[in-house]
């Protein structure tokens, strides 16, 4: 009999390993993230968590293991793939689209999507305006989700760094993903960027959104997150709630110090 956990996960990896010449940056890492959960990832530095990003995500191919995405296997498919089938990644330097304002850049989130030709696009057929129209109705909905609609007609370049981070996210919204990877998204913001972007987080689980999240800032994660995994070295040391994890002895010699388990507390 297959356990609950496996039959209510979303995303799951079984013995998810990457090696670099020989190096091991992952080993062995099995990871269960349910629908609608908010999934911490923190580690020290060259702990392995943005390797097992790019394996999610398809960017590189595991040495060994298996991902699973709503209960398909999906370890061979391609980047392109899964994102059509719903897993979308936001990495901290993710491309803002100049002389752009923030709306189109948000509905660029979803033209990969749509099923129009350049004949239509070029004469404005019926069909390229129904989706169109649709498109804009999305990024619409995923810019008031992250609290940017009021700059929607903004040129996206003039947006603080919190707000382009939260601008990348709608992006990801607009692709109608179901399993968001947020790549360390409140690297270099100052605290009322975090406030805002820890909102804009709380309100997306709220709605129900599954959420992956790398972060640096342990106080931050251990606010937001349903449940945390903490790497060290490549391995899975500690998986469970901010409460467990935080008391984790393991964790607190590998990572938090003494002076830091109570982080977030």
């Amino acid at each position: 009999m297959k356990s609950l956990v496996s039959e209510a996960a979303i995303l799951r990896t079984g013995d998810l390993s990457r090696s670099f010449g020989g190096v091991h940056a992952l080993r062995n890492v099995s990871l269960n993230v349910q629908h609608g959960e908010l999934h911490g990832l923190i580690g020290p530095n060259g702990a392995g968590k943005s390797t097992l990003f790019h394996l999610i995500s398809g960017h590189i191919p595991p040495s060994g293991g298996t991902v699973w995405f709503n209960g398909q296997d999906i370890t061979s498919s391609s980047p392109h793939e899964r994102a059509l089938g719903g897993i979308s990644i936001v990495f901290q330097g993710a491309r803002i689209f100049s002389g752009m304002t923030v709306l189109e850049n948000v509905m660029v989130g979803a033209h990969a999507q749509h099923s129009y030709g350049f004949h239509d696009a070029i004469l404005r057929t019926r069909k390229f305006k129904h989706q169109e129209d649709a498109i804009r109705k999305r990024a619409r909905v995923a810019l008031h989700q992250v609290d940017l609609l009021p700059y929607a007609q903004s040129n996206a370049e003039t947006l603080p760094l919190g707000g382009q981070r939260r601008m990348q996210v709608a992006r990801s919204l607009c692709s109608d993903s179901r399993l968001l990877l947020l790549d360390e998204p409140a690297s270099g913001l100052r605290g009322d960027e975090r406030d805002v972007l820890a909102r804009s987080i709380s309100r997306l689980r709220e709605l129900g959104k599954t959420i992956v999240l790398i972060e640096h800032d342990v106080r931050f994660v251990m606010q937001l997150c349903d449940n945390i995994t903490v790497l060290d070295l490549g391995e899975v040391i500690s998986t469970g709630t901010p409460a467990a994890v935080r008391s984790d002895r393991r964790v607190i010699d590998a990572y938090l110090g003494v002076g830091d388990q109570h982080a977030g507390g």
